[in-house]
């Protein structure tokens, strides 16, 4: 029994269909826990002002382990390992030895200084707090120092087994970080209050990089520390041992890569620390409100999103590296319609199920009703972009497979920008207007209720990201012409179907509402269940009448039981 479990953990998957749909199955699974621990926050907490400080805490480290260590991420190392790997092992082997040590130097080093300089930055950042409350804010982020530092580690384990191409074991990562998140909360926030779902994010942040070792083990490539610079032969002595110092070269080639993808990732975590630091000013609960609506509209993004787009990667490099232009189009155009499939029904269902989808998921202890209302309607608001938040991820890994690292990062910095001005004009806009305001809080049925101001930092965030998912999708059709045909049509047929699957869901709520208690948690689950899926039902029925080839697609690669995909090829083949 071991050694099937284990074997089906560290089985190479061999098509797209197959690695996005395990990938999606475990970030399902890991959202599931991710929904016990919002739950258990949202429950112990609720909306106040101590959940805003765990919130706020967070960014600072975020930031840095999107920065410092992108350096060792999937998309920048994934193509140098496939290189080293098709020259030797033992090339590999000094490859991955290098990263290891400068990385081990470059995080420590920075994760120091960020030590010392939180109380000004957060001081800076977060003026709506309390003086006690901004100490509070400093304290836990200090501690959550540790988990960039852990989750780098993670990260170059995790460019190992995806460029091996086992899914499955990382894949399991995040569920396992998730699980180290939920222990912290429920043995520790009763006597340490956020101190302890600090603790549990370190415990998780450790069992995230654990997981993936054994393999990296296995396959001979656990990193060796190195620290200092290579001699080279004939200037300062022998190059014997050699292995003990960097080879700069190889950093070098590295950095060339990782410091545009870096910089355009630092743009989104500047953003939502823009956001975080404007919710810090409205009024006590909004950094809660804007997290965990955040948190719930990340679902499309991390099983769709994350999972199409981590799957097609290794298969876009090594395509774009064989010069194979036409099937590198064609895996693009492939994984883009999937994405299309499946996250535009998602975004209708979210939008008309928000409430029923808050309350059965967060709707408990200290989170009332009105909290449920506020979070749902930013939840609305966030998911708008859903489609074009996942579409990104692939344009960006689709571009960093091909080496065009600087266009991502440009075209995040325009739309940072834009995110930046229009967030801080629409609150403008928002207090100065009347009729604004009530249109908003009335469409979003939230008129009723104060503090509605945060509801314009999602609005912020969407407009941004349609516009930067626009840009990004032009700008790939234009380096690689004939991207669109085909996923245009996609677009149109899903977009009309699910427009459908939200008029239904819309009035299967109207229906199951008189049958059922829907002031009880099981009856507002039922309700909404039976919504959805009578619309989704719905949905399958009109895209089969349509002929949807994506749908049949699912249908064959379900039908045939991904999960005992044998082993086969080492290359992932074209869909």
């Amino acid at each position: 029994m071991v050694r099937k479990i284990f074997g089906f953990l560290y089985k190479e998957t061999n098509t797209l269909n197959q690695a996005a749909l395990l990938l999606g199955l475990f970030a399902f699974l890991s959202q599931v826990l991710a929904f016990l621990r919002d739950r258990l926050l949202a429950h112990i907490f609720g909306a106040s002002t101590e959940l805003d400080i765990y919130y706020a805490a967070f960014r600072i480290p975020d930031f840095l382990f999107v920065t410092v260590a992108s350096v060792v991420s999937l998309s920048v190392l994934i193509p140098f390992i496939i290189e080293k790997e098709a020259k030797s092992l033992s090339a590999l082997r000094d490859f991955v030895d290098n990263i290891f040590s400068f990385f081990s130097l470059l995080i420590i080093f920075v994760s120091g200084l960020a030590f010392f300089l939180i109380p000004t930055v957060s001081g800076i950042l977060f003026k709506g707090f309390s003086d006690p409350a901004l100490a509070e804010v400093i304290f836990i982020s200090r501690i959550l120092l540790l988990s960039p530092i852990i989750l780098g580690f993670s990260n170059l384990f995790g460019s190992l087994t995806q460029a091996y191409n086992r899914f499955t074991i990382y894949a399991l990562a995040p569920l396992l970080y998730n699980a180290g998140i939920i222990v912290g909360i429920i043995f520790l926030t009763a006597r340490l209050g956020v101190l302890g779902v600090a603790i549990g994010v370190v415990v998780g942040a450790s069992l995230h990089a654990l997981v993936q070792v054994p393999f990296v083990l296995k396959a001979g490539l656990f990193p060796r520390l190195r620290l200092g610079f290579r001699r080279r032969q004939g200037f300062g002595g022998q190059v014997g041992g050699q292995a003990r110092f960097f080879d700069w070269s190889v950093i070098r080639q590295v950095a060339r890569v990782s410091l545009p993808r870096t910089l355009t990732l630092s743009m989104s975590s500047l953003a939502m620390i823009f956001l975080v630091s404007l919710a810090s000013l409205v009024a006590a609960g909004s950094i809660s409100v804007l997290s965990l609506s955040f948190n719930l509209q990340s679902v499309p993004l991390s099983i769709i999103g994350v999972s199409y787009s981590l799957a097609a990667f290794p298969t876009l490099s090594r395509r774009f590296r064989e010069n194979n232009l036409e099937a590198f189009r064609q895996q693009m155009a492939i994984t883009a319609r999937f994405i299309i499939f499946w996250s535009l029904p998602a975004t209708a269902l979210f939008i008309v199920l928000r409430a029923q989808i808050v309350r059965v998921i967060l709707g408990s202890g200290l989170f009332g009703w009105d909290d449920t209302r506020l979070v749902a309607a930013s939840l609305a608001l966030f998911v708008l972009s859903s489609m074009f938040q996942c579409l990104s991820l692939l344009f960006m890994r689709g571009f960093y497979s091909a080496g065009f690292t600087r266009k991502p990062f440009f075209i995040n910095l325009v739309s940072t920008a834009v995110m930046v001005v229009g967030t801080w004009g629409l609150i403008k806009v928002f207090y100065l207007s009347e009729e604004f305001r009530y249109f908003v809080s009335a469409l979003l049925k939230v008129e009723d209720l104060t503090n509605t101001a945060v509801l314009m930092l999602p609005l912020g965030f969407s407009i941004a990201t349609i516009i930067n998912g626009l840009i990004h999708w032009v700008a790939f059709e234009r380096q690689f012409r004939g991207f669109s045909r085909g996923v245009v049509k996609t677009f149109f047929d899903v977009l009309g179907a699910s427009v459908i699957m939200g008029s239904i869901a819309y009035v299967g709520l109207n229906i199951f509402a008189p049958l059922l208690d829907t002031t009880s948690l099981v009856g507002i689950f039922l309700q909404g269940f039976g919504a959805g899926l009578v619309a989704i039902l719905a949905g399958i029925v009109i895209l089969s009448l349509l002929k949807n080839r994506e749908l049949f697609e699912i249908w064959r690669v379900v039908h045939g039981k991904f999960w005992k995909t044998k082993v086969i090829a080492t290359d992932p083949e074209i869909v």
